[in-house]
């Protein structure tokens, strides 16, 4: 009887779920009802879905354009550079902007492609009595690339060259901002903070980016295929992916670290930033190690193909990142068992990880440079040993680099301009909830066993717990590690300030965010949180555009014209009278190096912002 009654029940409610023919017809009606709600609330669901997609992406798409637009139009009035000559545009190039450029040149005038990479490979015009291989010492590829485009594309009777180069990095802007638009978009659910992050680092350009004014920068090229590594990554650390859609996220992921890797010479320091963030996020179990251990071996990857593009620029195998990557997947491995047991020996087993990776690290760095008689990267550990305070060093390159005022300290001045368009209060806010979840987390890893049944899955909890996903842990880690390096170094700020603005966006809409503050202030119900992700945003919103515009409006009707007569006869002067028929910077450069060894009068080299000094 027990299981016929069981039969029963079950066959009742396959009938009410599947409206079943039963005697009453009123019931039937109501079957049928209830079987149409549920099917009427998903379609709207996945349409509203839909609608918000195409917003959000035609408002990204957007709200890029007219970053990249503003941009250009601060660069042609600050200069009027459509007016000016060709020199002079070539002079507004400052410092070694105007060197990178002049390789582009260099190759737009070679008589053939095959010509100019040889000029490249063996070049004996930029460092005085030494025929050098530019691309291996320089991360020059953008020009090479953007000269080959040049030369294939039918746009030479509409596009002077001098344009084509500085439209390709203001649409480059464009690319970074809706990076940064679709990372805070991905951490929060809502486009509404990547609309808030995007004006967020349109009002504070003077700590996010100088593009407009030292375009040919390194960096200008490299950051927004940084910004979408992150983007990727944030959707990588996603729980629950397809298999397609984290195939594609892993392949993004290689080919914008191995394109930042390749434009910038800093990006083996940089990523080796990112690594350490990712190792502690990994040995407090905040990622999934399967997920951690492709980032280690992307980074690996990404940096042998550029090192075999740069003809195996030794300073790149040496780098510590590939030491430490590899050194991290080693002790792994060595240790299987590191999330296993209670508090105490999980921390014990901790601390032993770490100490061996960083015995590891030093071993194998050492062994890789004693087999390949590494020396080129020693000016730099000398440069960080003396602005640590751990002695004075007579190297000429790391005194060059502790005169610079970029690699001295973040100004405190910077943190006053971010308060005047409340991203550091929202930022600091944001930060505070974050750690104090992060940490909650991590004691909660640390204390249970891997092996436990009662720990949850990552980012899971049960009901009442603080939870972290791994993507919205990422986005911590890499905002306090890259804050610390800005905070030692004023040039590196460019790597934090755009991710500032999209934590304290992808904060400001999280429901994670409101919902742990409001329960632990006994506030708490899914109307309010809901209300406070939206208003809150909106209303800072609504104040930037209030303050900002004005401002705006004053910037783009302000009309200035470069003039510097002085340096445009000094440059017609070394044309005309040292090294008739080089291109002018590389001239310049030439020349500079050619005063350390006396050989020309010291009334010559004036000592300018736009020349090397030595």
């Amino acid at each position: 009887m027990g299981a016929f009654d069981t039969m029963m029940s079950i066959r009742q409610r396959k009938g009410v779920r599947t409206t079943e023919v039963s005697e009453d017809g009123t019931a039937q009606q109501e079957n049928v009802t209830l079987e149409n709600k549920p099917s009427s609330s998903c379609t709207s669901r996945r349409l509203w879905k839909i609608l918000s997609f195409t917003v959000g992406g035609a408002i990204a798409l957007c709200t890029g354009l007219l970053t990249s637009v503003y941009l250009a139009t601060l660069h042609e009035n600050d200069l009027w550079f459509s007016n000016i000559k060709e020199v002079e545009r070539e002079i507004s190039f400052r410092t070694e902007c105007g060197l990178y450029y002049s390789y582009y040149k260099q190759m737009l005038q070679a008589p053939s492609l095959v010509h100019g990479f040889h000029d490249l490979m063996y070049d004996n015009k930029t460092e005085s009595m030494r025929t050098i291989n530019l691309l291996q010492r320089m991360n020059i590829y953008q020009e090479v690339f953007l000269s080959v485009l040049y030369r294939v594309l039918p746009i030479q009777k509409y596009l002077e060259p001098v344009y084509f180069y500085i439209y390709t990095l203001f649409g480059l802007q464009a690319v970074h901002v809706a990076a940064l638009y679709v990372t805070s978009w991905l951490l929060s659910g809502t486009w509404l903070s990547g609309l808030l992050a995007a004006i967020w680092y349109v009002a504070n350009r003077t700590d996010t980016t100088r593009v407009e004014f030292t375009i040919p920068l390194r960096e200008n090229w490299a950051l927004p295929f940084f910004a979408i590594q992150v983007a990727a990554i944030t959707y990588f650390l996603r729980p629950s992916l397809r298999p397609l859609s984290e195939r594609l996220a892993l392949l993004t992921i290689f080919l914008s670290t191995f394109i930042f890797s390749l434009l910038w010479q800093f990006n083996q320091f940089m990523m080796l930033v990112q690594a350490l963030g990712l190792f502690v996020l990994d040995a407090l179990d905040m990622l999934p190690a399967p997920k951690a251990t492709w980032l280690y071996a992307i980074q690996i990857a990404a940096l042998l193909l550029v090192c075999a593009l740069q003809f195996f620029n030794s300073m790149i195998l040496g780098s510590l990142l590939i030491s430490f990557n590899l050194s991290v997947l080693i002790a792994r491995k060595l240790q299987k068992n590191l999330k296993t047991g209670n508090f105490l020996n999980r921390l014990g087993k901790l601390l032993l990880h770490l100490f061996v990776v960083l015995c590891l690290t030093l071993f194998l760095n050492n062994m890789i440079k004693r087999a390949l008689s590494l020396k080129s990267d020693e000016h730099i550990f000398k440069f960080l040993k003396a602005k640590s305070g751990f002695g004075a060093t007579r190297d000429f390159d790391a005194n060059l680099y502790l005169c610079e005022e970029a690699f001295g300290l973040l100004p405190w001045n910077t943190f006053g301009r971010l308060s005047d368009t409340l991203l550091l209060h929202a930022y600091v806010f944001v930060l505070l909830v974050t750690v104090t979840a992060a940490l909650a987390v991590a004691l909660r890893n640390l204390s249970l066993s891997s092996a436990s049944p009662a720990q949850p899955p990552l980012g899971q909890t049960g009901k009442g717990t603080v939870s972290l996903g791994a993507d919205a842990a990422y986005s911590l880690a890499h905002t306090v590690v890259f804050g610390a390096l800005a905070l030692s170094t004023m040039r590196m700020k460019y790597l934090w300030t755009p991710h500032v603005c999209v934590f304290a966006a992808s904060g400001l809409c999280s429901p994670e965010v409101w919902g742990l503050l409001l329960k632990v202030t006994r506030l708490y119900s899914p109307a309010r949180m809901c209300v406070m992700r939206y208003a809150v945003p909106m209303l800072t919103l609504s104040y930037l555009c209030c303050k900002l515009w004005p401002g705006v409006m004053d910037e783009l009707s302000e009309l200035r014209e470069f003039y510097d007569p002085d340096t445009v006869e000094l440059m017609h002067w070394i044309r005309n009278h040292l090294f008739p028929g080089r291109s002018l910077h590389v001239q310049y450069f030439s020349v500079c190096r050619d005063k350390e060894n006396g050989q020309l009068p010291l009334h010559v080299i004036k000592q300018k912002e736009l020349f090397y000094v030595f």
